[in-house]
């Protein structure tokens, strides 16, 4: 399943939500341009990725993941992902990128984080 992504802007924030899979593939790329257009709106002051109807994440998917973290923190705008499966959540975990990658349990308590600094 291809991956697609839904952006719309809450209270200052860029809230993509991704579904499908995140694997190795022409779609990867879509999350990378999505994030870019999101980052290129200076209102925004953090991001979103809802990922909660991810299929299927693959080290292309954590790469890419990591590339949108790193344009985030190049423009000082934090990032959080929710709704992260316990799949995902290994496989963060594993790699140690759930340092970097952050993660909140619901979208209320990410506005939160992010509105906290």
């Amino acid at each position: 399943m291809a991956l697609t992504i839904g952006t719309r802007l809450e209270d200052g924030l860029a809230v993509l939500e991704l579904s499908g899979s995140l694997s190795l593939g022409p779609s990867l790329v879509s999350l990378r341009n999505a994030a870019r257009e999101a980052l290129a709106n200076p209102a925004i002051t953090g991001i979103i990725l809802d990922v909660a109807r991810i299929t299927s994440v693959d080290s292309s998917g954590l790469g890419e993941l990591t590339i949108v973290y790193s344009s985030a923190s190049r423009r000082n705008v934090p990032l959080r992902l929710v709704g992260v499966s316990s799949n995902l959540q290994k496989m963060l975990q594993m790699t140690h990128l759930d340092g970097v990658l952050q993660s909140a349990p619901e979208l209320a308590s990410a506005k939160q984080q992010l509105a906290a600094g």
